[in-house]
Formats: C-alpha cells, sequence, structure tokens
C-alpha cells in the first residue's frame, strides 16, 4: 500500500515537472518569435548619407516638406532644404522626413524588412554616416547626387503661386515687388498692406510677398485664413528659416520667370523695411530702357569672414577668393526683367552660400556679366524720421510694422517741401 502510494507520488511529480518544462519551452519559442519580428521591423534598410554627399528621394511633396533646422548655429551649414540639413561637425547631409502609409504599404515594408544595414562596415565609416530611418516601399531608391549645388537642394515650383496677381505674364505691369516675409510676421504683412503696399491696387504695379513652410500646424491654419482673405502670398517649397534665404530667393526668380516674365522690373526686398513707391516708380521710368543691370545699394570689396563662431561664416569650400563680388546689399534691390530667368538658371548650378545678396547679385550676377549699379535713393538702412528724408528716399530699412503708419504719414504728408 505505501510502495503504491510512492510510486504515485513520484509519477505525479514527472508529470508536474514536465508540464512545467513545456510550458518554458512555448513560452520562449513564443518570445523568441516575438522579438526576431521585432528586430526585423526596426532594420529596414536605411539610405546612407556620406560627407560631400547629397541625396534627393521620389518622396512625396508632403514628405519633403517635414524638416530639420540647423543642428548648431555655429556650423558650416551651406544649405538647408525642407527635406535636408547639414551637420555641423562634418558637413554630412541627414534626410528627416516621416512617412504616411497605407495598410498595404506597411504589409509590403514588413515583406522587405530582412534588408539591413552592411554589419560589415566598419566602425569609423559608422561615426561618418548619419542614418535616419525611411519607409518608403512604394517608390523608388535614392539617386546620389555629388555636388553643393542649390540645385541639388532646391525644389522647384510653389505651393501656392497665385499665377492671377501677375495676368498676361506681367505684360502690362510696370513694376512687381516681392516682400521677403516670415511664416510669423502676420503683423509686418498687414502694416504693408495698410500702407506702401496699398500701391499694389494699381494694374502697373504688384505687391506680393514670399514665404515657405513652417512645421508649426498652427501658424499654418493662421497663414491659410490670411491667404483667403488677401490672396497675396507665395508659398516656396523650402523650409522657411535664415539658412534658407537664398532658397527663398531663387523660388521668387523661379516665380517671376513662370508667372510674371514680361514685367518690366523686379523689387525684392524685406518687410521690415519702408519702400517709397512713387519715387522707385519714377526710377523705374527713368530706367525703363535700361538692361543686364541691378540697382540697389552697392557693397564694394567686402572679404569673407572665415570666423567659424560668426553668423556670416563662410568657408573656402563655399568661396575660396579672398574678396566678394561687388553686391546690391539684401534689404532691397531692383532688377531688369532680362536679368531673372538668367539669374535663376545659372544660381541652381552654384555653389551654395547662405548669404543670399552676396550670391545672387555679388557671385551669380559677376559670373553672368550683369551689371550692378549703385542708385542712392536706395538707402537700405535707418534714418532719421523727417519728411524729408523719407519723401528722398526709396528704401529704408529696420523699420517696425507699427512704424510703417508714421512713414506712410510723412510720405503723403503735402506741407514738406523739400528740395
Amino acid at each position: 500500500m505505501f510502495h503504491y502510494l510512492h510510486l504515485r507520488s513520484r509519477f505525479l511529480q514527472t508529470l508536474i515537472l514536465a508540464l512545467i518544462g513545456l510550458t518554458f519551452y512555448a513560452y520562449y519559442r513564443t518570445t523568441v518569435n516575438d522579438v526576431r519580428q521585432y528586430s526585423l521591423l526596426r532594420n529596414i534598410s536605411l539610405p546612407v548619407y556620406q560627407e560631400g554627399l547629397h541625396v534627393h528621394t521620389n518622396l512625396s511633396v508632403d514628405t519633403r516638406l517635414t524638416a530639420a533646422a540647423s543642428r548648431n548655429s555655429n556650423s558650416d551649414n551651406v544649405s538647408l532644404s525642407p527635406y535636408i540639413a547639414h551637420n555641423a561637425s562634418n558637413n554630412s547631409a541627414i534626410l528627416i522626413t516621416t512617412l504616411s502609409t497605407s495598410s498595404s504599404a506597411q504589409s509590403s515594408a514588413s515583406s522587405s524588412a530582412s534588408t539591413s544595414i552592411n554589419s560589415k562596415q566598419s566602425a569609423n565609416e559608422k561615426l561618418q554616416v548619419a542614418k535616419i530611418q525611411v519607409v518608403n516601399a512604394t517608390r523608388s531608391a535614392p539617386i546620389a547626387i555629388r555636388n553643393d549645388s542649390a540645385r541639388a537642394i532646391y525644389e522647384v515650383g510653389h505651393t501656392v503661386p497665385i499665377p492671377e496677381r501677375c495676368p498676361n505674364l506681367g505684360k502690362e505691369i510696370e513694376l512687381v515687388v516681392i516682400v521677403m516675409s516670415a511664416p510669423t510676421h502676420l503683423e509686418a504683412r498687414t502694416a504693408i498692406r495698410q500702407t506702401w503696399g496699398h500701391f499694389g491696387q494699381r494694374r502697373d504695379v504688384s505687391v506680393l510677398f514670399m514665404l515657405g513652410t513652417t512645421l508649426d500646424p498652427k501658424v499654418e491654419a493662421i497663414l491659410r485664413k490670411e491667404q483667403n482673405m488677401y490672396n497675396d502670398v507665395i508659398r516656396g517649397r523650402f523650409l522657411d528659416s535664415y539658412s534658407n534665404l537664398t532658397l527663398k530667393t531663387i523660388s521668387t526668380l523661379e516665380w517671376v520667370n513662370t508667372y510674371c516674365s514680361k514685367v518690366k522690373y523686379l523689387l525684392k526686398t524685406d518687410d521690415d523695411m519702408f519702400i517709397n513707391v512713387p519715387r522707385l516708380l519714377a526710377f523705374v521710368n527713368k530706367h525703363a530702357k535700361d538692361r543686364n543691370v541691378i540697382f540697389g545699394r552697392l557693397a564694394r570689396k567686402w572679404k569673407p569672414i572665415r570666423n567659424r563662431k560668426s553668423k556670416y561664416y563662410v568657408s573656402q569650400a563655399q568661396f575660396q577668393q579672398s574678396v566678394f563680388p561687388d553686391f546690391t546689399t539684401g534689404p532691397a534691390y531692383l532688377l531688369s526683367s532680362d536679368t531673372v530667368r538668367r539669374l535663376y538658371d545659372a544660381a541652381l548650378d552654384q555653389t551654395y552660400l547662405k548669404l543670399e545678396d552676396v550670391f545672387t547679385t555679388g557671385i551669380v550676377a559677376h559670373k553672368l556679366g550683369i551689371r550692378r549699379s549703385h542708385a542712392n535713393e536706395f538707402l537700405n538702412k535707418r534714418i532719421q524720421y523727417t519728411p524729408c528724408n523719407i519723401q528722398r528716399g526709396i528704401s529704408i530699412h529696420m523699420v517696425k510694422y507699427s512704424e510703417q503708419f508714421d512713414l506712410w504719414k510723412k510720405l503723403l504728408d503735402g506741407k514738406s517741401k523739400c528740395k
């Protein structure tokens, strides 16, 4: 009897141990399988971006409009497009993007998930490579472009082109004024519309604003309302930032070339400027027959700043010479329309420089043999706000939006007798 109970007890013990073993084995197989699947999804093949290599991808517009600004304000940033930013330490290009994929695309991506970064890559190479995960199952592979030209980072076209603001390609328009503005500068644009921008109501003048894109959905919502109300804002395909001012100018040249090519003159200016439009129109009329020229405040024999800590730092790779070509300063300059197409085409093939006035009216214009002409009326600086000072000049810089109304009043003051 006792012997039987003992045997039964050992049988139960063995059975229990076997069940416990089976349970652990099943748990182990399930866990390993899950971990393996999770790891495969994370190791989808990544595009590799090495120093000096720019990469274009066939991504959608919405994808490419997701962006990153410079990682370091003291870096050698040469180009910042909506989807390419340069690493401050090694000038490598980093593609930063987000993709919204359908369930079918996700399943397709899962099936190709077994491809991963080459594990044999040396540790030194891995340190020099910036890797950002990109899932793009429905698009073709990236195409590498080994150059530092503006074309490598510039995206052609405009998300909001408003071609109707230049009817008949500008055949009847004497002057188009395009104001470089930032997405958050709504008050500055409103002040311009209510003061000197009022001349945009004339049939021979068009006053418009040029903006890039922003990653802030609240700002974008405000911009949509502004556009519905005024319909005077052009939107380019670039991230709106200081380092992208040259992209903004190239986008302006593209817009005029595409939609307003028959206009006589283009004034490129900023939203902190007061423009004496009557004086400007008189200047345009005086120089109606001039060609191949850029008018403005001429800067002569300026030297590149080689201090890496400077906001205006220019590396030897970007510009080798010790002195810049003469250029017209950026706050306001006037281009004869025949220069627009040539500047646009040549700018795309030029080494990118974020100093837009040096780049456009200096380096590119010099290369094309376009004349840069100094005009005293282009003040491009802050002055004493007397009625005569305002009436004599064409462009006044560093004007706060609240000051636009005071200057507008003094411009229209018929009591002042100025020589």
